[in-house]
């Protein structure tokens, strides 16, 4: 494995670390997605790209090369759907959200 490979798949256990722990760590669900979304489609990205270098042209290089997108596009306008769906359901910001951009889109 290859140097390159090493640091992006560090890289990626690390967003995908701090993800988890923002999953535990922050206030309310809109915070929380988030940290999932962002930390995890960065971290996961990086892991399937350091596997496109380990093995090349091959069929799991090929595969780690197609997810990438397939995973960035997915959980992005899954997490928007989910987010959406929770402040239309009626869960609360916490008392620290500063803008609510929500409430000026609804009206």
């Amino acid at each position: 494995m290859n140097s390159i490979s090493i640091v992006l798949l560090i890289v990626g256990i690390t967003f995908d670390l701090f993800g988890c722990i923002g999953l535990l760590r922050l206030p309310d669900i809109y915070n929380r997605l988030q940290s999932a979304t962002k930390c995890v489609t960065l971290g996961t990205c990086s892991i399937l790209l350091a596997l496109f270098l380990h093995y090349g042209f091959t069929g799991v290089g090929i595969k780690a090369l197609i997810a990438i997108p397939l995973l960035f596009f997915a959980s992005t306008v899954g997490a928007h759907a989910l987010i959406r769906g929770s402040y239309k359901f009626g869960l609360k910001l916490t008392d620290k959200t500063v803008i609510d951009d929500y409430k000026e889109a609804d009206k």
